[in-house]
């Protein structure tokens, strides 16, 4: 599903970034690497993008939903119990402008 986005036509087999490829990702997040860094990177990211791949390729049209991981189990919640009091009027006393138990603030959006 993610590898549709970047290969729609379908994943390639073997992807392998370049050199240009990282420092241009690199660039993007404002990243600053060191010249010995660029090739650790190459390499890593190419086999993620091969992980993605292999993923992407795995046969789950027949695989159902699981709520659990373990079937016939259930996850333990805690009950949804109120623990704190009303502040919301001691809140609004610190407030510049109140009105009708609302917050007013200066309109920004014509």
């Amino acid at each position: 599903m993610i590898s549709r986005c970047f290969f729609p036509s379908g994943i390639p087999l073997a992807v392998s970034l370049a050199r240009r490829d990282i420092e241009n990702i690199a660039h993007l997040a404002r990243l600053a690497l060191a010249e010995s860094e660029v090739p650790v990177y190459v390499d890593s990211l190419s086999r993620i993008i091969d992980l993605v791949g292999q993923l992407d390729r795995a046969a789950t049209a027949d695989v159902e939903p699981m709520s659990h991981p373990l079937p016939g189990l259930a996850q333990r919640l805690r009950p949804d119990e109120v623990t704190e009091t009303d502040r919301h009027a001691l809140y609004q006393q610190n407030a510049p402008q109140v009105q009708d138990g609302l917050y007013l603030v200066p309109r920004v959006i014509e």
